[in-house]
Order: structure tokens, then sequence, then C-alpha cells
């Protein structure tokens, strides 16, 4: 045991990730599938804002 080992001890550094390169062509697949996810959010906005005309059962004030 040595005397003063207390207390949390410094995490070790992580080593740099080296930066890849971009092709066009991934460049170009990571573009389509921005624009389909970006559809299919539209998508479904769209159907949680739409609904049912009328509002749906309408339920009368007498019991």
């Amino acid at each position: 045991m040595s005397g003063r080992q207390g207390g949390k001890l410094k995490p070790l550094k992580a080593a740099k990730k080296e930066k890849k390169e971009v092709d066009e062509d991934d460049a170009a697949l990571k573009q389509k599938q921005k624009a389909e996810a970006d559809a299919l959010k539209a998508a479904r906005e769209k159907a949680l804002k739409g609904g049912a005309p009328g509002g749906g059962i309408k339920k009368s004030g007498k019991k």
C-alpha cells in the first residue's frame, strides 16, 4: 500500500481516431439516406396531424 493513492485516478487518454477519406459513393449514399429519413419523418408528421375528419366518435352530453 502506498501512502498517497486516495481519490479518483485520472482516466487514460483515448487514442486519436484516424480521419476517413470520404468517397463520392459514400457521400451520395449518405445524402440518399438522409433524404429518405426526411421523407419518412414528413410522412409520419402528416399522418399524425391529419387524423380522422370530424374528430372521431362524438359523445352526447346526455347520460
